[in-house]
Order: C-alpha cells, then structure tokens, then sequence
C-alpha cells in the first residue's frame, strides 16, 4: 500500500497516477506484443488490439482523473519539493530502464538471438518496478516486479519458442510474455487507483 506519511498528498497523488499512467501504456504496448505473437488472421488480431486499446485508454481516464483530485492539495511548498524530488529520479530509473532495453536489443540482434527479446526486455522491466516501489512506497510493485520477471523466466525455461494456438503456430516468447506482462500491469493499474482514491479521501477527510 501507499506509505502516506512519508508525503504529502500532492506527492502521493502524483505517485499514484504517474503509476496508472504506466501501467496503462505500457500494459497496452505489451497487449501489443502479444497479440502481434498469436500470428492470428488480421480481423481478430485487429480486434483484439482494439480491446487493449480501449483498455489502456480507460486506465489513463482514471490516472487524469487522479491528477485533478490532486491539484486541491498542490498550495504547499513541501508538497511541491517532494514531488519533483520524485519526478526527478523517477525520471533517472526510466532512463536506466530504456537504456538497459536499447542495450540489450542491440546486444541480441548482433548475436542473433532476438527471439529472446520479449524475455529480456521483460526481465528488465520487472527489475525497474523494485526502486519504484521505496521510491513512490507503492509496495504491490515487489508483486508487480516479481510476477513480470517470472513470467519472462517460466517461458524461457519451461515454454518452447513457438507453439500451436487456435490453429496458427504462435511466438510463445512473444505470446505468454507480452500477453503476461500486460495482465500483471493492467490489474497493478487498478490496484493503483484503488490506493489513489483512499488518498484522496483520507486527504479530505482532515
């Protein structure tokens, strides 16, 4: 849960739909992935990205509807030095994170072994969510984090690269990471904005 008293309302508001954000889009890209990895006939590969889609943009209505629950609470300066502390190395871990990703991209095309990309691109992002949870005291990121690199680890070990689904010979890496990966978020998102709202009223409740 939202460690509260170590912020500000502004901050822990900040936190909480910067997190639904995130999960949204990235949930979404993910989603992505996944379906891209069926290999499934274009109608119903379109349709199912357009549920993700509408799924994303949904979360994302509920993280701006966060933000504008927040700006009652943004009068104080201590507030406001929070949350660009947070803003800040928020911004440094998202950074590592995609230069980790562009890295480990280049490093698996130069010795062909893309197709192990879903799984290390997932690990990395699994790893992120273990700083984001002391930095935003979210702690369903250690769940979050823990479930997205097992989900990378069980296909690589468990999963064979390609499998028969529906028919249509699918990327598992692709498939049951991306499609994994995108679950674990979209449900961190609502758990997020479960946390957000409590904020809020409690805030209002002083």
């Amino acid at each position: 849960m939202m460690e509260e008293k170590r912020m500000p309302p502004e901050a822990a508001i900040f936190g909480t739909a910067n997190g639904v954000f995130f999960m949204a889009i990235f949930g979404t890209l993910w989603a992505y992935t996944g379906i891209m990895g069926l290999q499934w006939p274009g109608g119903t590969q379109t349709a199912l990205l357009i549920i993700a889609l509408l799924i994303g943009i949904a979360l994302c209505t509920t993280g701006f509807l966060l933000l504008r629950s927040g700006r009652k609470f943004s009068g104080t300066s201590a507030g406001s030095k929070s949350g660009k502390k947070q803003r800040n190395a928020f911004n440094l871990i998202f950074a590592a994170e995609g230069i980790a990703i562009a890295i480990a991209i280049f490093v698996c095309n130069a010795t062909q072994i893309t197709q192990l990309i879903p799984i290390i691109v997932a690990l990395i992002v699994g790893v992120h969510f273990f700083p984001l949870a002391s930095l935003f005291g979210v702690r369903v990121y250690h769940l979050t984090g823990g479930l997205i690199c097992a989900i990378a680890l069980v296909a690589w070990i468990f999963i064979p690269e390609r499998i028969s689904i529906g028919g249509y010979e699918a990327n598992a890496y692709m498939t049951v990471v991306g499609l994994g990966s995108a679950l674990v978020l979209w449900l961190t998102s609502l758990q997020i904005v479960r946390i957000g709202r409590g904020i809020v009223q409690n805030a209002e409740a002083r």
